[in-house]
């Protein structure tokens, strides 16, 4: 009984730092928002003597912030709908279907999964840049398409390959072609998978800096996170305000996170075992 408390507190100590480490930034970032400059100043640490909302509306209004959070809800949503929609086709086309070239096709994906952004950099802005896609839309969805696609591939890979195969042999048997066996019965299964790669990859997105600066370099198009970028160039001395900037940034993320936390890890373990 005593060996099974000792385990526990030498589970629960560290996991409890993991998670106070995690969660204080949040706070202190919302703390100095809502401080004053010279509040802030005076005392960085301590708590807000009284909440100044206005930071947070001075933090919207100042560089066009409602257009960068629109800006990236249209970029994120579009990106996220096609790196699920072909991530989860090509994942059950490796994982189930057998083709000449299927496994090193595969071998391709993990191989692009350790090649950083800043290698291809410069190639990428000239293509960019020669195929007029700078400044659009589509050309900063299918960035980030290209960039996160391997990822999304090899997780809908390990997940279907988990699926028994005794029911994609029964679903042939009925007379499903394999675009029906995918649409009827793989896409529905991997639901849960695709709900968690697609949180990971909206987070992905979302977070983004250098790819949306490369793309998108007008003010106008900016995404959100290269505006708060910009704000904390014009409130260099404005700490509370830049710090609302961070925050209005990291709201949408955590409330999608708060609801959908089960579902998350039910669909990163949905995978693991067979059967």
């Amino acid at each position: 009984m005593a060996g099974r408390r000792v385990t526990g507190w030498v589970v629960a100590v560290p996991m409890a730092g993991l998670a106070l480490a995690t969660v204080y930034p949040l706070v202190f970032t919302t703390n100095v928002a809502l401080k004053t400059r010279r509040e802030y100043v005076l005392d960085r640490f301590s708590p807000a003597g009284s909440w100044h909302w206005e930071n947070i509306v001075a933090a919207w209004s100042s560089v066009g912030m409602a257009r960068y959070f629109l800006n990236s809800v249209i970029v994120v949503a579009c990106a996220v709908a096609v790196l699920s929609l072909f991530g989860s086709m090509a994942g059950f086309a490796l994982a189930r279907l057998r083709f000449r070239g299927s496994s090193a096709l595969y071998l391709g994906v993990l191989a692009a999964l350790f090649i950083p952004f800043q290698v291809i950099m410069v190639p990428f802005a000239r293509i960019m840049a020669d195929t007029g896609l700078l400044d659009t839309y589509p050309g900063l969805v299918l960035a980030y398409v290209a960039q996160f696609l391997p990822f999304t591939v090899f997780l809908m890979t390990s997940f279907y390959s988990a699926v028994p195969p005794e029911i994609v042999d029964a679903a042939r048997i009925d007379g499903n072609t394999a675009y029906g066996v995918y649409w009827r019965i793989m896409l529905p299964m991997g639901a849960p998978a695709l709900l968690s790669v697609g949180v990971l990859n909206a987070l992905f997105c979302w977070n983004d800096v250098l790819i949306s600066l490369l793309v998108m370099p007008s003010a106008d198009h900016r995404t959100l996170m290269v505006g708060v970028t910009s704000l904390r160039g014009q409130y260099s001395d404005d700490i509370p305000v830049f710090a609302s900037g961070v925050l209005i940034a990291a709201v949408p993320v955590l409330v999608v996170y708060l609801f959908l936390q089960r579902r998350i890890a039910d669909g990163v373990t949905a995978g693991a075992t067979k059967g």
